[in-house]
């Protein structure tokens, strides 16, 4: 049973990975397939992130902001408010004057006996307050505060840096998009060249074929007597000229493999047999109707420049923010110790303190305001470089147009071009069973019918080529 098991296993998975391995992979696998996997999307997703997070982080100065700072300091000497004993006068109440009079030396009718050194008059009585009463222990000190600081108006700048950062993120989400088209349109390219070289290489193995067939029908008249050794040698030499180009062909087509398996983000050696392969289809022969504002919407290397003005146009505000007043409302509880409010007390004490600051630009000998220019022409720099932008875009839609017609015109060329290779192929081979024509006029009847079939092929894959170059331009191979 167990051997059974294993075995009916071994063989589901032998299966599975033979159709795997030759499951035909359609353009949408490989165009899924090469986003998921790419690098480039996947740091473009990054910058989306990040300007996501700018953009929150940008919205929480609208909001109040609450910090703490603490510090301890060492001091080497003590406060001591008193250079010596402090000795004030008293005073006595004069129950006749209804007053209090200082207690001052007088004469027997009354004068004030004034001190000869200082001139000032003599107390009688004085109340001393000791130099060590008023010395406070300040060694060590600890001192803290809560800030609570509300922006009430900035000139504008919170406003601004929210809109520089919502339009990066816009920028970010371009970018990818960008991106994305670009790694489309490569594999799309990579796509039809394996389709092209695959088509190629069937035409190789039908050359070959054709030029063996000649090769033995030469072989067989030269046994006979009715043919020359030179025209064995001349089929003989275009019979191996064409195994190379089907040898090159068959390391050309590797090659493309390789390259598309990459793009895909697949190990290089992974054998893709594309669905296409059985035989490209030709698209549609109309390029669609182009509306160029809808173009300069679409495009998102464009939209990367007109974000960018706005980001230039939100820096144009903020430097003017900077000339224009700025007010905030602030709420604080401070502490320390020793505690200032009780004494110098060794302990812990503090108390709230609320108020409103403003700050108002005065003069800064214009550097404010020539940044403030500055910024301002590098918004109309920007602006200018849209517009030849939109000048060159306007162009390549034009190429890009040009280009499909000509695909499909030269695709048409190709059909009549075949009729008539094939027809002097046929005539070519009678010709020579008859006797009036040499190796020469049919080998020469083989190459031009190769020819053909090859720019049959070129012709087909340029227009798909075209197709989605166009839808490029037009900024329409969004996926």
């Amino acid at each position: 049973m167990k051997k059974t098991l294993t075995g009916a296993v071994a063989l589901g998975l032998s299966l599975t990975a033979t159709l795997n391995a030759e499951a035909a992979v359609s353009l949408d696998s490989c165009r899924n397939m090469a986003l998921r996997n790419n690098k480039t999307i996947r740091l473009a997703e990054e910058g989306i992130r990040s300007a996501a997070y700018e953009k929150k982080a940008a919205f929480a100065n609208y909001l109040p902001g609450i910090d703490f700072t603490g510090g301890y300091m060492y001091n080497q000497n003590q406060i001591s408010l008193l250079s010596e004993d402090a000795k004030l006068p008293t005073m006595s109440f004069d129950p006749a004057t209804q007053t209090f009079k200082y207690n001052i030396l007088t004469t027997p009718d009354g004068t004030p006996i004034t001190d000869p050194s200082t001139g000032g008059l003599i107390p009688t009585e004085v109340a001393v307050i000791p130099k060590e009463a008023m010395e406070f222990d300040t060694h060590n000190v600890f001192a803290g505060a809560f800030t609570l600081t509300q922006p009430i108006f900035m000139g504008g700048m919170i406003k601004a840096m929210n809109d520089i950062t919502k339009y990066a993120e816009n920028v970010a989400v371009a970018m990818k998009n960008s991106a994305v088209q670009d790694v489309v349109f490569g594999v799309d390219q990579a796509y039809w060249t394996v389709v092209s070289l695959g088509e190629k290489r069937k035409l190789a193995e039908s050359f070959v074929a054709l030029v063996d067939s000649l090769h033995q029908n030469v072989q067989a008249l030269v046994d006979e007597g009715m043919a020359t050794r030179s025209d064995l040698l001349t089929v003989q030499v275009s019979l191996n000229q064409a195994r190379i180009a089907r040898t090159k062909v068959d390391n050309g087509l590797s090659l493309a493999r390789m390259a598309l398996a990459q793009i895909c983000g697949l190990p290089v050696n992974s054998d893709l047999h594309l669905a296409d392969e059985d035989g490209p289809a030709v698209g549609a022969a109309a390029p669609p109707q182009v509306s160029m504002p809808d173009v300069y919407a679409r495009r998102q290397d464009l939209e990367v420049v007109r974000q960018s003005i706005n980001i230039l146009g939100s820096r144009e505000r903020l430097a003017l923010s900077a000339m224009l007043p700025k007010v905030a409302a602030v709420g604080m509880y401070s502490f320390s110790n020793p505690n200032v409010n009780h004494g110098f007390e060794k302990k812990f004490g503090g108390g709230f303190s609320v108020g409103a600051t403003i700050t108002v630009p005065i003069w800064h000998w214009g550097r404010d305001y020539n940044h403030y220019r500055a910024t301002k022409a590098t918004t109309n720099a920007q602006r200018l470089l849209l517009e030849d932008l939109e000048e060159k875009v306007e162009l390549q839609v034009s190429q890009a147009q040009y280009s499909f017609n000509e695909a499909h015109k030269t695709y048409e060329m190709t059909l009549a071009n075949m009729e008539s290779a094939e027809e002097n192929l046929r005539s070519a081979q009678l010709g020579y069973r008859e006797g009036v024509l040499t190796t020469d006029d049919v080998i020469a009847a083989q190459t031009a019918w190769l020819a053909a079939n090859s720019e049959k092929i070129d012709a087909q894959i340029g227009i798909r080529l075209c197709e989605v170059y166009l839808s490029k331009v037009l900024g329409t191979l969004a996926y």
